[in-house]
C-alpha cells in the first residue's frame, strides 16, 4: 500500500491525465465537427432561386466552380464573432498547379469603400474631417465643380459616404498592365491617362441615391489631404495594422514580390486576364488586395465596436452612425438592412477578373468573407453564401422559389437582341422555347431566362428579374434589371 503522500501523487497525475485524455477528446470532437461542418456547406451549394415543380438539388462547390468557370475561391466564416474557418479552393491560374491559399492575395474590389469608409470616420473623429458641411472647405488641390445642382446644396462627406451627393462615375474600368496609369487629380479632373469622365456634380446633393465611385475618389483626396499622408499609408496607420491585417494593402500596381501570392483575373471565358491583373489607381474606390481571413477581421472589428466592446478604428456611436441607413439601402459606407433582433452589413466587389461579397451581423457575430477571381464569379458567390446561411441559420440568402408560365416562342423572338445595361453589352437570346440573357457585368455564361408574366421574366442565379419595356407602337425598347431594391435600365441597339 503506497505512501500517503505518494497516493497524493499518484492520484494528482491520474487527475491530471484524466483531465488531458478529456480535453484532447474534446479538441478532436470539435475538430470533426467543424470539418463536418464545413463539408457540409461544400456540398450544399443551389441557386438563390429555385424554379417551382423542378427537382431540388444541393451542389458540390468544386462542380460548380467548374461550371462558373471560376478558377479560384478564398472563403472565412465568422460564427460568435471569431474566425471559425477559412479555407481556398482552385489554381491562382487557370491551367496552372499554382493552388490557392487562404493567403492567396485577391483583388477586393469595391469592399475597399467599406474599408475606406471606416477611415474615413476615423479621421471624423480625431477632428481632421467634418462630416457634414460643404467638402470644397476642405479641399485644396482641387474642388468639385459647382453647378446649378449645388447652388442651394452642396456636397458633404456624409453623403459622399453614403452615395447621395448627386455625384458621377459609377465604376471605373482599371488600367491594364502595359498601360500608363493616371494621379488620383488626373481621375477627378477626368483628363488623360484617365478613361473615365471628370468626377461631377448631377442631382442636386441629398435628393436621391446613386451609386458613385467617383464620391470615393473625392474622399481619398479628402483623407489625404487631411492627414497629410499618402494614402496606402494612412490605411495602414488606421485599419491594418491595429486589425493585425498583414495580408492587406492599398495599390494599384502590386509590388513583383507578392505577385507570386496573387490570384489572377479571368473573365467570363476563363481566360487569364491579359497582365493577370488590372491596375486601380482609384485606391478609396476599387483599391484593395487582401484575403477573406483578413476582411473577416473587418467584420469581427465592426461586430465588437457596435457592441462597445472594441474601439480599435471607431467608437461605439460612429460604428451605428456608421450602421444607420441614409438614403438607399446604405449606410456610410456599408449597405445595411435591419432585422428584428440583428443589422446587416455588406458589401460587394467587382474589378475586371475578380469578384467579391463581405457580409455580417451585428449582435450574432457572424458573417463570411468569399473572394473569387472570374467576371462569372457573383453566381457562384451566392450560391456558396446560400450553403453558409442554411448551415448558421441565417435569416438571409435563404433559397426562393418562383413558378414559371409557360413560354412563348414568337415574344421570344421579339426580345432578341443587343442591349447597353449601364453602357456595357448586354444580348438576349432564343433557343427554341427558351430564352436566355448574357452581359459580362452579370455572367458571361449565358444564363436562362424563367417567364413569370407576360414581358417579365426571371434568373435563378444569381436572383434577378429581368423586365422587358415597349414603345408606343409596341416594339422593345429596353429593359429593366431588377436585383434587390436596386433597377438598372438597359437600352435596346438598333
Amino acid at each position: 500500500m503506497p505512501a500517503p503522500k505518494l497516493l497524493r501523487k499518484t492520484q494528482i497525475f491520474l487527475v491530471l491525465c484524466s483531465a488531458y485524455a478529456a480535453a484532447a477528446f474534446a479538441a478532436g470532437s470539435d475538430s470533426t465537427a467543424l470539418n463536418e461542418k464545413i463539408s457540409r456547406v461544400e456540398q450544399g451549394l443551389s441557386t438563390s432561386v429555385v424554379v417551382k415543380g423542378a427537382s431540388a438539388q444541393k451542389m458540390r462547390l468544386t462542380d460548380r466552380m467548374h461550371y462558373h468557370q471560376v478558377p479560384a475561391v478564398s472563403i472565412a466564416v465568422v460564427n460568435h464573432g471569431q474566425l471559425e474557418w477559412a479555407r481556398a479552393y482552385g489554381v491562382n491560374v487557370t491551367g496552372s498547379t499554382e493552388h490557392t491559399t487562404p493567403t492567396t492575395l485577391f483583388q477586393t474590389a469595391s469592399i475597399s469603400k467599406a474599408v475606406s469608409a471606416m477611415a474615413a470616420l476615423h479621421l471624423v473623429e480625431q477632428g481632421k474631417l467634418k462630416l457634414d458641411g460643404d467638402i470644397n472647405n476642405q479641399l485644396k488641390s482641387w474642388k468639385l465643380p459647382d453647378n446649378e445642382f449645388t447652388k442651394e446644396h452642396k456636397v458633404s462627406l456624409r453623403q459622399l459616404l453614403n452615395h447621395s451627393g448627386g455625384v458621377n462615375v459609377h465604376g471605373f474600368h482599371g488600367y491594364e498592365m502595359t498601360q500608363t496609369v493616371p494621379s488620383l487629380l488626373a481621375v477627378l479632373k477626368g483628363e488623360a491617362p484617365a478613361n473615365t469622365e471628370p468626377v461631377r456634380v448631377e442631382a442636386i446633393p441629398g435628393t436621391k441615391w446613386s451609386y458613385s465611385g467617383g464620391g470615393y475618389s473625392i474622399i481619398q483626396l479628402q483623407m489625404m489631404e487631411a492627414s497629410q499622408q499618402e494614402f496606402p499609408q494612412l490605411l495602414q496607420d488606421i485599419v491594418f495594422t491595429p486589425l493585425d491585417m498583414q495580408h492587406s494593402r492599398f495599390t494599384a500596381r502590386l509590388p513583383k514580390e507578392q505577385r507570386n501570392n496573387a490570384a489572377a483575373g479571368h473573365n467570363g471565358s476563363g481566360a487569364a486576364i491579359p497582365g493577370l491583373w488590372h491596375q486601380n489607381p482609384e485606391l478609396a474606390a476599387a483599391g484593395l488586395w487582401s484575403t477573406a481571413s483578413d476582411l473577416a477581421k473587418i467584420i469581427m472589428e465592426v461586430q465588437k465596436s457596435e457592441a462597445g466592446t472594441s474601439n480599435k478604428i471607431l467608437s461605439s456611436p460612429m460604428t451605428k452612425t456608421m450602421l444607420t441607413r441614409g438614403l438607399g439601402e446604405t449606410g456610410l459606407g456599408f449597405f445595411v438592412e435591419q432585422q428584428p433582433d440583428r443589422t446587416s452589413f455588406s458589401h460587394s466587389g467587382g474589378n475586371d477578373g475578380f469578384r467579391s461579397l463581405l457580409f455580417g451581423y451585428t449582435k450574432t457575430g457572424q458573417g463570411a468573407v468569399v473572394l473569387t477571381n472570374s467576371d462569372n464569379g457573383m453566381a457562384l458567390i451566392e450560391e456558396i453564401f446560400a450553403s453558409i446561411a442554411a448551415e448558421y441559420n441565417w435569416p438571409d440568402f435563404k433559397v426562393t422559389e418562383k413558378s414559371a408560365i409557360a413560354s412563348d416562342a414568337t415574344l421570344n423572338q421579339q426580345l432578341v437582341g443587343e442591349y447597353l445595361l449601364l453602357d456595357k453589352p448586354a444580348s438576349i437570346t432564343a433557343e427554341g422555347n427558351r430564352l436566355y440573357f448574357q452581359s459580362n457585368l452579370i455572367s458571361a455564361k449565358r444564363l436562362e431566362l424563367h417567364r413569370e408574366a407576360q414581358s417579365s421574366f426571371f434568373l435563378t442565379a444569381p436572383d434577378a428579374t429581368i423586365r422587358f419595356e415597349t414603345d408606343a407602337k409596341n416594339a422593345v425598347k429596353g429593359f429593366a434589371l431588377i436585383k434587390g431594391v436596386n433597377t438598372y435600365p438597359a437600352k435596346k441597339v438598333k
